[in-house]
């Protein structure tokens, strides 16, 4: 997407990919070539808008992800259980002290 000059005039182009082959869209002077541009901006804006909040929703997540495995462990653990080797949780064995 890109302003260009060929000659005296100048033109606005779009690239883009058709079945994995890059094609490149001419779309003229004037009004009509100002309005794609000004389309093409403001898409391009939003996109990159709802990528930062994709980025701010996946660490919020991430952080209660956190949150819910130390409390899960912590709950376990309370309980008596153990993680060997990062295998499954086992409950302790209890030695009993002979009479």
């Amino acid at each position: 997407m890109s302003w260009e000059t060929g000659g005296n005039c100048r033109y606005y182009t779009r690239t883009r990919r058709i079945n994995g082959k890059v094609v490149r869209e001419y779309l003229g002077t004037g009004e009509s070539a100002e309005r794609a541009a000004a389309a093409d901006l403001a898409r391009r804006q939003r996109e990159a808008e709802e990528r930062a909040d994709r980025a701010r929703l996946a660490a919020a997540l991430a952080k209660l992800d956190a949150l819910a495995d130390l409390s899960f462990r912590a709950a376990l653990e309370a309980a008596g259980y153990h993680q060997h080797a990062r295998g499954p949780w086992r409950k302790r064995r209890v030695t009993r002290i002979p009479d």
